[in-house]
């Protein structure tokens, strides 16, 4: 199992008080210390301002920040958990992925899920539809993304409900082949986890425990069957939340053996200290390692 590391961006409170080029220049070098520290990748939220409760503090953007970070560092692949499919327009989204894939060299995996966080929704001008019409847009960008990053003709035409393009062309379209790698974030089980089956490299469910996702996985297996897809070709990642991902010693060590033993693929996870200390990364590493799982 491999292992990444969810940079300190602001959105949980962990830059209140801070300036923003002081802030910026700490989640610059916490993502140059898990590439040192042999951690498989680093990631962003894609959310726009604090939680629980939004206030006058530093949250970046995540695409724009995520392609600085590409560009500063050689190693770790760099994605999103997950990005917002209704943020962006997904042809220009696309458009995006296939140019930030080329500035890391081929280190971009795409994760995009639904949306959930109302109040941003509602902040920024989105609305806040129903999950139903999230999830079809969300559906909807998976069509474009798969057509306008894959090995097709070049011009991509697709008419869905809630998003649509006309001999689209995705020039560069990124350098991974047979496309930049789709993840879909999500624990709902009968819509999300089918389009994860239909449409993504991979799976990400997020905050569950080793006990959840062993009653889940036949489930997630079930998903692949119906559609003919052979289950194994589905990864499975675990986003382990900071509560979790901060437990002491051997109750980490633990955690991460049991999800590396039920055959997840990749796990990643922020941990709040690392905003201000060095040693928190370095003994997540120790305790990674404890656990068995993959770090350069």
């Amino acid at each position: 199992m491999r292992f990444g590391v969810i940079v300190p961006q602001g959105w949980q409170g962990e830059f209140d008080g801070w300036e923003p080029a002081r802030a910026w220049a700490r989640t610059v070098a916490v993502a140059h210390q898990a590439e040192r520290l042999g951690f498989e990748s680093v990631w962003l939220f894609d959310h726009l301002h604090t939680t629980p409760e939004p206030t006058d503090e530093i949250t970046f953007e995540a695409f724009t920040s995520l392609t600085a970070l590409a560009a500063l560092t050689n190693r770790v692949r760099v994605g999103h958990v997950v990005l917002c499919s209704s943020y962006r327009n997904p042809a220009l989204l696309a458009k995006m992925a296939g140019t930030l894939d080329v500035i890391s060299g081929g280190r971009f995996d795409l994760g995009i899920g639904a949306g959930w966080k109302e109040d941003e929704w509602v902040a920024y001008g989105y609305g806040f539809p129903p999950i139903r019409e999230r999830l079809a847009h969300l559906r909807d960008s998976l069509e474009i993304l798969g057509r306008m990053l894959g090995a097709g003709p070049g011009h991509a035409t697709f008419a869905g409900a809630h998003a649509g393009v006309t001999e689209a062309i995705n020039v560069p379209r990124g350098l991974q082949r047979p496309r930049v790698p789709i993840m879909v974030g999500g624990n709902g089980q009968n819509v999300t986890w089918r389009l994860a089956a239909r449409y993504a490299d991979e799976l990400n469910l997020d905050g569950c425990s080793p006990e959840e996702l062993r009653a889940w996985l036949p489930i997630i297996h079930a998903r692949c069957e119906e559609i003919g897809r052979d289950r194994t070709t589905l990864a499975l990642s675990v986003n382990i939340w900071h509560e979790d991902l901060e437990q002491p010693g051997h109750a980490r060590i633990n955690r991460l053996a049991a999800f590396r033993e039920l055959g997840v693929s990749r796990a990643m996870g922020l941990v709040h200290r690392s905003a201000e200390h060095d040693d928190a990364l370095e003994m997540l590493a120790a305790d990674a390692r404890a656990a068995g799982l993959e770090l350069a």
